[in-house]
């Protein structure tokens, strides 16, 4: 399944514009991503520092909590960001659950999920904040960047392919196969 890519220069959440296509009828399974947010937001209403030169993305697409839950998906959505991390780290990456991604006990990518429903559907919208050039400064944890943890600058345009590959591959999927067949395929 083709995921359309939105790209932004600046927005107020990924999360928000995902809410406005969704609510302007737009069903098809959409990635966005913008250079800057200004009202980034993680779990619980929390803030997420935006700066420039990182990554966020939204990504929606319907879903069918009586196959998968709300709850499932945010271990599928850990465990498939992870796996394309991954792929540009080959260092270990540890999971703190529900939604970080860490190294050495620093944060460097946040995942939030929303539920939406729309004309009788549910839409399932997945942030994803990924520190990949700047540590962001913050108070109630302590960080780390891509770029930190390989001591190279990241390309955020190659993560971002290979999370769109990937997010396409998993929809395909997500029909065929049961939860612990998915959480088999991405762990």
């Amino acid at each position: 399944m083709k995921i359309k890519i939105k790209k932004y220069k600046k927005v107020r959440s990924t999360n928000d514009i995902a809410l406005k296509l969704i609510k302007k009828n737009v069903s098809k399974p959409t990635l966005i991503t913008t250079e800057k947010q200004t009202n980034g937001r993680g779990r619980i209403g929390k803030k997420w520092v935006s700066n420039k030169g990182n990554l966020f993305i939204s990504l929606f697409f319907k879903f069918d909590q009586k196959k998968i839950t709300f709850k499932q998906f945010a271990v599928l959505n850990a465990f498939l960001i992870k796996k394309v991390i991954s792929k540009t780290v080959s260092k270990k990456i540890k999971i703190k659950w529900p939604n970080d991604l860490l190294f050495n006990r620093l944060k460097f990518c946040g995942i939030l999920q929303e539920v939406i429903k729309f004309d009788d559907f549910d839409y399932l919208i997945v942030g994803i904040g990924l520190n990949t050039n700047i540590v962001p400064q913050n108070k109630s944890f302590k960080s780390t960047s891509l770029k930190n943890i390989l001591s190279k600058k990241i390309n955020n345009q190659l993560i971002l392919k290979n999370i769109q590959i990937t997010y396409e591959k998993f929809l395909k999927q997500i029909d065929k196969l049961s939860f612990s067949d998915l959480k088999q395929i991405y762990k």
